[in-house]
C-alpha cells in the first residue's frame, strides 16, 4: 500500500496531502456542532500551537532544504533562499492591501484591504481563507521539490510537511466556525464556511507542484516563497491572535510546543 502511494503522480500526491489538510479544517470547523463555544484560554494555547508549527514547518521543511539546493549552485546559497523568503512576504502583503478581510477578535472598524461593505462575517471568513494560501503553496512546492529528486528534499519530508500543517489546521477551522456561529449564523452554516476556508489548500498546492516542476530551477525561491509566505501570515494574524484575550504566556507556550513537535516530526521522519 505504501509503495503504490509512494509511486503516484506528484500531483495526486499533493491532491491526497491538501485534501487530508482541508479535512483537518472540516474536523476542527465541525466542533460547532458539539460545543456552544470554546473557552478562550484553549482557543489561544490552540492558536499559539498552530504559529509554532507554522515557524518550525517554514525553517525545517522549507528553509533549510532551499540552502541546500542553492549549495550546489554558483550563486551564493544564502541568496535564493532569502528572495524567495522576502517575496513571499511581500506577495501576502499585496494581497492583504487588496482582499478585503477582519482577522478574529478585531472590531469590524479594524478590517484590512479594499474598503467594503461587505458583512463582517463574509471578512473573517476571507482572513482565514487567506491565511490558507501559503499553507497550500508550501505543501505542493514541498511534494514538487520531491519529485525533483533532489537529496535535500524528500517526500517523506513533503509528507511531514503536509502532516504538520494539517496538525494545525484542527484550531484554524475551530477559529473560523465559532466566531461565525457568535455572529448569528447556523450551526450549518457555520460550519460549511469554516471548512471551505480551507478549500483554497489543494488549488494552492497544485499550483505550487505544477509550478516547480515546470521550472525546476525556481525550486529554492519556491521553498523560499513559501517560507515567507508563512512567516508573515504567522506574525501578521496568528501570533496577534493568540494574543488579544489576555493569554499571552498560554500562548507563547502553546507556540513553543507547536514549533518542537514540528522539528520532532522533521528531524526523526523527513
Amino acid at each position: 500500500m505504501i509503495d503504490f502511494i509512494y509511486n503516484l503522480n506528484p500531483i495526486t500526491h499533493v491532491l491526497l496531502a491538501t485534501l487530508f489538510t482541508w479535512s483537518v479544517t472540516a474536523f476542527g470547523a465541525a466542533t460547532v456542532f458539539f460545543v456552544k463555544d470554546v473557552n478562550r484560554r484553549i482557543l489561544d494555547g490552540m492558536l499559539g500551537f498552530a504559529g509554532g508549527v507554522m515557524i518550525s514547518a517554514s525553517f525545517w521543511s522549507l528553509l533549510a532544504p532551499a540552502v541546500a539546493m542553492s549549495r550546489e549552485g554558483e550563486l551564493p546559497a544564502w541568496l535564493p533562499a532569502t528572495v524567495g523568503f522576502l517575496a513571499g512576504g511581500v506577495f501576502l502583503r499585496a494581497a492583504d492591501g487588496v482582499l478585503p478581510h477582519l482577522h478574529i477578535g478585531f472590531p469590524e472598524e479594524a478590517a484590512e484591504g479594499l474598503k467594503t461593505t461587505w458583512h463582517r462575517s463574509i471578512l473573517l471568513i476571507l482572513a482565514i481563507t487567506l491565511h490558507n494560501i501559503p499553507e497550500g503553496l508550501a505543501v505542493g512546492i514541498a511534494f514538487g521539490a520531491a519529485a525533483s529528486a533532489l537529496p535535500s528534499a524528500t517526500f517523506a519530508g513533503a509528507v511531514v510537511l503536509a502532516v504538520g500543517i494539517g496538525l494545525q489546521n484542527f484550531p484554524e477551522g475551530l477559529a473560523v466556525s465559532m466566531p461565525l456561529r457568535r455572529e448569528g449564523m447556523s450551526r450549518a452554516k457555520s460550519f460549511w464556511y469554516g471548512q471551505a476556508s480551507g478549500a483554497v489548500e489543494p488549488v494552492a498546492g497544485v499550483i505550487g507542484a505544477v509550478a516547480v516542476l515546470l521550472i525546476t530551477p525556481l525550486l529554492p525561491y519556491a521553498l523560499g516563497f513559501a517560507a515567507g509566505a508563512m512567516i508573515f501570515v504567522v506574525l501578521e494574524e496568528v501570533i496577534p491572535e493568540s494574543q488579544i484575550g489576555g493569554n499571552a504566556d498560554l500562548a507563547t507556550l502553546g507556540a513553543m510546543l507547536g514549533f518542537a513537535i514540528m522539528m520532532i516530526l522533521d528531524l526523526a521522519f523527513g
